[in-house]
């Protein structure tokens, strides 16, 4: 393989994809120009089906929009995309308490809230990144600000419901892994010593608690010791989620000049998570696995869902960057070719996100409250970005 010529071409398309296809769709079927913010529930052709708002989506959205523009060029209607879209979260999506709603109405009224707090994750490194793109710090502060009281959310007993009774003690692979992230966005604008410790602390449960050499598997939830817990859920892999944690940590490893150990980590979890989630007859990368090889109970179980193949992409490339291995540019090559064949709809644009496990289409809607414009346009945005740090090594 010419690595330079495949890495280029992957360049430009990542970015013609995200400027002339993904972008453009949801600036022009999914924000709303009238009370702000952003629908995401699409059917196949940009039509609204559904007025209610997504609350993280809210923040995926920004995000997206000030992370293109200040890492693809200069687009003004991204940059006011971005402002509009926070200011109908600032607006709107924040309780009386100070945590965030997970639906709200078209014109802001809350209608659903949760026990966890991805909203605000999101929200946060919407924040983070606006801060860059517009100069305007202050959005910096405000995501320390809210990044610290999330923190406080989750380690004061009593502010978030329970999940189970006291009988079951548990953690979850969930929030570990996007703290990582979420402080990773704000210390690009802002430093903070809460920074470096909350992602130190979660890679070390993630090292110690979740990964458990015994299944070469990285586990969705242990005891809140880390013990393996011997049930249907206890035994759950979700190798996309998985995969999406090893970038996440190869990312922080390449923040602290490639450190050896945290590339030796997110490999280990890449490759095994790849393992357990490829498709060896039809492609793609599966959406769960029991650890012991039992029947997984979630009926979407074989299905394959646009947002682990995204994470697959960034990942092998990151790899790649770290390593130098052939091996995981063979498998960006793989999980790409399988991507691209399947999920882009070359009729109406955007891509699908829900297909049967061989390829065939499930549902056409292009977006509901859980799809929408994040994982596609961060994957070729990132992914642009890796691509581009490769050739200049090169």
């Amino acid at each position: 393989m010419d690595t330079i010529k495949y890495l280029k071409e992957w360049t430009e398309k990542y970015r013609q994809d995200l400027t002339c296809d993904i972008l453009p769709f949801w600036l022009k079927y999914g924000l709303d120009r009238v009370n702000g913010g952003i629908y995401t529930c699409l059917d196949r052709t940009g039509q609204l089906m559904d007025s209610t708002k997504s609350v993280w989506f809210q923040g995926r959205f920004a995000f997206v929009c000030a992370f293109a523009y200040n890492n693809i060029e200069k687009n003004d209607e991204w940059l006011s995309a971005a402002h509009q879209t926070i200011e109908f979260l600032e607006k709107h999506c924040f309780d009386t308490d100070g945590r965030m709603f997970f639906e709200v109405t078209a014109t802001g009224i809350p209608l659903r809230k949760r026990r966890y707090v991805f909203s605000e994750t999101f929200a946060i490194i919407a924040m983070a990144e606006y801060a860059i793109a517009s100069g305007d710090k202050t959005y910096a502060q405000k995501a320390l600000e809210l990044f610290k009281r999330v923190q406080s959310f989750v380690t004061t007993p009593g502010i978030l419901p329970d999940k189970y009774t006291t009988n079951l003690s548990l953690k979850g692979h969930s929030l570990t892994m996007i703290l990582i992230n979420t402080a990773s966005r704000i210390r690009a604008v802002i430093q903070d010593p809460v920074l470096d410790a909350q992602i130190e602390e979660s890679i070390q449960s993630i090292k110690n608690d979740f990964l458990h050499p015994e299944f070469k598997a990285l586990l969705e939830t242990v005891n809140i010791n880390g013990e393996f817990v011997d049930t249907i859920m206890g035994r759950t892999i979700n190798p996309g989620h998985c995969i999406e944690t090893a970038w996440f940590i190869l990312e922080e490893a390449k923040y602290r000049n490639w450190d050896e150990k945290l590339v030796e980590l997110g490999t280990t979890i890449l490759e095994w998570s790849w393992d357990w989630g490829w498709d060896n007859e039809y492609g793609g990368i599966s959406n769960f696995k029991d650890c012991k090889n039992f029947p997984p109970q979630d009926y979407s179980h074989d299905m394959k869902f646009w947002w682990p193949q995204t994470e697959a992409i960034i990942a092998t490339l990151y790899a790649f960057e770290a390593t130098g291995n052939e091996k995981y540019l063979a498998m960006h090559q793989q999980i790409s070719e399988y991507t691209y064949k399947y999920f882009p709809d070359k009729e109406y644009g955007e891509w699908y996100g829900y297909l049967h496990f061989d390829g065939s289409i499930s549902q056409s809607a292009k977006g509901n409250l859980f799809k929408g414009p994040f994982h596609i346009p961060r994957m070729m945005i990132k992914s642009y970005m890796i691509c581009n740090e490769i050739i200049k090594k090169r």
